[in-house]
């Protein structure tokens, strides 16, 4: 019944919290209301490739190569090899390459950066999850949480997560712990309740 009526709120509240969305404030592990800004990385860094017949595979047909933008250096290096980079840079890189469809990126980014960080756990978990790995994804969100208990913002990705399997039950225990621990008009529990009313997940 507890659950029944979490719902319950949870859709009756779903239009007034995503209409207001915009006035949600990042940070505090809530999440950023808007989507990561456009850098080089994702404008100049990415060879785009279409189907060559004769060959039989996918070629380049541009002289762009997929990578991260340096600004120090400025051009694109490898995402293997970007771990010297700002940690701040690489969180914002990690999410921009995310944002854009580019997870296997990300997750070369991810792998050169700060392993115990609940930011790199979650962004692990989210990532997993975009490239169809639900078990391994739930596995990082489960690490994030237990590193940081307070991670409002894996324990919304994780709820969107169940969302997207069909277990919205599971998805209300994460709304629940969202607001338990001070999440309230974070962006973290205004998009789990709008995944939660309308099946609609974020890509950041």
């Amino acid at each position: 019944m507890r659950n029944i009526s979490l719902l319950t709120g949870a859709l009756a509240s779903a239009s007034i919290l995503v209409s207001a969305q915009g006035v949600f404030a990042a940070g505090g592990g809530g999440g950023s209301t808007t989507p990561p800004a456009q850098t080089q990385t994702t404008q100049d860094c990415f060879a785009e490739r279409q189907w060559d017949p004769e060959l039989k595979k996918y070629v380049k047909y541009s002289q762009k190569v997929n990578g991260v933008w340096d600004p120090n250096l400025k051009r694109c290096i490898r995402p293997d090899k970007a771990g010297y980079l700002k940690s701040d840079l690489l969180e914002d890189t990690v999410r921009e390459l995310a944002y854009a469809g580019r997870n296997d990126e990300a997750q070369m980014v991810l792998a050169q950066m700060d392993q115990s960080s609940d930011f790199v756990l979650t962004y692990w978990g989210f990532t997993h999850r975009k490239l169809g790995d639900a078990t391994a994804a739930d596995q990082f969100y489960t690490a994030a949480i237990e590193k940081n208990p307070d991670n409002i913002l894996a324990r919304s990705y994780m709820g969107q997560g169940k969302v997207a399997e069909g277990d919205v039950s599971a998805a209300i225990e994460q709304l629940r712990e969202i607001r338990s621990r001070g999440g309230s008009d974070t962006w973290a529990e205004v998009s789990l309740v709008k995944a939660i009313a309308t099946g609609v997940t974020y890509n950041y």
